[in-house]
């Protein structure tokens, strides 16, 4: 099937609004857990998980950290204008070095009550910081496509952005909350092991886990290793065309060490398991091939031009050579360029015909009908994703963000 034609309305469902979790559990451990294995579905709690994966395997979660990205400014009127910065308008140095801007910046942004916004016109923020207090100044520079080009500055300007946007900003939640941020949301909507700020939702499957139940993992000697993407905001932007021909994927930064490759490469080599906690770690590791598939074509190729484009799977002419071989490529080319890690981005959308080359199993969340997210389970577990849905749904399992979790074992070949 050419995956340009796949329609998105084969991949809808009637999805309960009440059984959209709208709030945590009071521990992250006690979700549900749906296994899908050999064809067959069965039921347990998510702490219990150790007791699913074969010793050995390698377990690949996504530090991101989201940051409170939603800025809320007051107009002299008194009407709100409420800026969601999104990522960094230059985008070269990644999303930290953006972060770590002091005085001003340019990002771009969702504005809610952009109407209401003249252009021109100058919104004012004051923020109280240590005693003092600092002015954040908001000016709408431009409107490309479906974003908008905001600048942010503030005085006095010694402050980082990353620390304006945690004295002033608000963490964001999806839309399908239908609520707004609670306390208690700072610490529920981030993974206990999120270090890298950059993402505007969290990677929800990691929300699941705790530090006991990393020990739990570790006694059983399942390997832990990290990577980061700092999910975007297009993770909630539904698909609106009729076939995948007419959606476009968002770009999202990722960040990748040659800690990780050596993981992956030693546990490709002794045939052990590699499965990724989410579909952003999936994401990335399956972009870490065509990454690598570039270096092998291109040895002198530049870092800038190591983006992971929409289409570049089906599109490829490569004889899709063995992951180990294609890891082990990337590895050199990373090392001659002296980088212990690489920073870059990636469009790269996985239906139903992709070829999986690094992940062999998968952890996940329920995800929304119609989604490019279910659209990937789609691809990894095939025609099934409908019967795995239909017994969470029987079951009466919590779905998105703050719902339960599934482990994903695709079909033998």
């Amino acid at each position: 099937m050419d995956p340009k034609s796949i329609s998105i309305l084969d991949y809808d469902y009637s999805l309960p609004e009440e059984l959209i979790a709208r709030f945590p559990l009071p521990e992250r451990d006690q979700s549900k857990l749906l296994i899908y294995r050999e064809r067959k579905i069965s039921e347990a709690v998510f702490k219990t998980l150790p007791e699913f994966l074969p010793s050995g395997s390698l377990l690949v979660r996504n530090n991101t950290r989201v940051v409170e990205a939603r800025l809320l400014f007051q107009k002299p009127t008194g009407g709100i204008i409420e800026i969601f910065c999104l990522e960094p308008d230059d985008q070269s140095a990644g999303i930290a070095a953006a972060l770590a801007k002091q005085g001003q910046v340019v990002w771009r942004c969702l504005i809610g009550g952009a109407s209401k916004w003249k252009a021109g016109q100058i919104l004012e923020k004051k923020i109280s910081a240590n005693g003092g207090e600092i002015i954040l100044n908001a000016h709408y520079m431009n409107k490309i496509d479906d974003h908008f080009q905001i600048e942010l500055n503030w005085t006095p300007g010694k402050l980082p952005f990353s620390e304006i946007l945690h004295l002033a900003g608000v963490l964001p939640l999806p839309p399908y909350m239908k609520r707004e941020t609670e306390q208690s949301d700072k610490e529920r909507y981030q993974t206990v092991f999120a270090n890298r700020e950059g993402s505007v939702a969290a990677p929800t499957a990691g929300l699941h886990f705790t530090p006991q139940l990393f020990e739990s993992l570790n006694q059983k000697q399942i390997k832990i290793a990290d990577l980061t993407l700092h999910v975007g905001a297009g993770t909630f932007l539904p698909v609106k065309s009729e076939t995948m021909a007419g959606h476009s994927m968002h770009a999202e930064s990722i960040e990748i060490s040659t800690d990780l490759i050596e993981k992956l490469q030693q546990a490709l080599s002794n045939s052990n398991m590699i499965i990724p906690i989410g579909t952003t770690s999936l994401r990335t590791l399956e972009s870490l091939y065509w990454i690598g598939l570039r270096t092998i074509a291109h040895p002198r190729i530049r870092s800038t031009d190591l983006q992971v484009t929409q289409w570049e799977y089906y599109e490829s002419k490569s004889n899709s050579p063995d992951p180990i071989a294609v890891l082990s490529a990337l590895k050199t080319w990373m090392e001659k360029q002296k980088l212990a890690s690489l920073i870059t981005w990636t469009s790269l959308l996985i239906v139903p015909g992709y070829k999986f080359r690094i992940a062999k199993a998968l952890v996940t969340n329920f995800h929304q009908p119609e989604s490019t997210l279910l659209l990937l389970v789609a691809a990894f577990v095939g025609d099934d994703w409908r019967k795995i849905y239909q017994f969470a749904l029987y079951h009466q399992f919590r779905f998105l963000s703050y719902g339960d979790g599934c482990l994903l074992f695709p079909q033998k070949k």
